[in-house]
C-alpha cells in the first residue's frame, strides 16, 4: 500500500535554485547577501529556502561545495594532470585568470570575495581554512618538485606556495577591479619569472 507524501511537493528545481544562490554569494559576498536577496534570485519564498537548504550559513556551505566541484575545480585538475610542479602552478594561475574573467559570471574567486567584510566568525573561519588548505596543497606539490630535483633544493615549499597563493588572490581582486584577461595573463607571466628553477 503506497503512502502519501505529507505537505506540498517542491515547486522549484533545487539545482537551479542552488546555482542562483551561488552566483548571488559570488557577486556580493556572504555578509552583503541577505535572505531576501537569495529568495528573490532563487525564485522561492523564505519558508521554501529554509525547508530545502536550512539557514543562510548552511546554504552557503553547500554553495562552497558546489563551487569547488564546478567553477573552482580547475586547480585540482592541474595538480593531478601536470607532470611538474611549475607546470601545475602556472596552469592553475592561467586557468584562474580564465575563470575570474569569464563573461556572464561574477569576476574573481567566490572563496576570496565572500570573505570581504565578513563579520560571521564561523563563515570567516571556514573560508580561511579553505584558502589555507589550498596553499598547503600547493606546498605539497612543490615539495614533490623539490624532491624530484626540478626546483632548487634550498627552496622552502611553504614560502613558494604562499607566493603562488598571493598571486592567485591578487588575480581575483584585480579581475573584480576591471583588469582584463589579457592584463592578468601578463601578470602571470611576470609572476612566473620568479620561479626558482633547479
Amino acid at each position: 500500500m503506497a503512502t502519501k507524501q505529507r505537505g506540498r511537493p517542491r515547486s522549484f528545481d533545487r539545482e537551479t535554485a542552488l546555482e542562483q544562490a551561488l552566483r548571488q554569494f559570488w557577486e556580493h559576498g556572504y555578509e552583503a547577501t541577505s535572505v531576501a536577496d537569495l529568495t528573490r534570485e532563487m525564485g522561492i519564498g523564505a519558508p521554501s529556502l529554509y525547508a530545502a537548504f536550512g539557514d543562510k550559513r548552511t546554504l552557503f556551505e553547500e554553495v562552497l561545495v558546489r563551487y569547488a566541484s564546478s567553477y573552482g575545480a580547475f586547480g585540482g585538475r592541474a595538480l593531478a594532470e601536470e607532470p611538474t610542479a611549475r607546470g601545475a602552478m602556472v596552469r592553475i594561475l592561467r586557468e584562474a585568470v580564465d575563470s575570474f574573467t569569464e563573461p556572464g559570471l561574477p569576476h574573481g574567486c567566490l572563496v576570496i570575495h565572500a570573505a570581504t567584510n565578513c563579520t560571521t566568525p564561523e563563515v570567516e573561519q571556514t573560508l580561511r581554512e579553505q584558502r589555507n588548505a589550498n596553499v598547503a596543497t600547493f606546498a605539497a606539490r612543490i615539495q614533490q618538485g623539490i624532491d624530484a630535483g626540478e626546483i632548487a633544493a634550498g627552496v622552502d615549499a611553504g614560502d613558494l606556495a604562499r607566493y603562488v597563493g598571493a598571486v592567485f588572490q591578487g588575480l581575483s581582486q584585480q579581475s573584480r577591479d576591471g583588469a582584463t584577461r589579457e592584463n592578468l595573463q601578463v601578470v602571470v607571466d611576470l609572476a612566473m619569472r620568479a620561479w626558482p628553477e633547479a
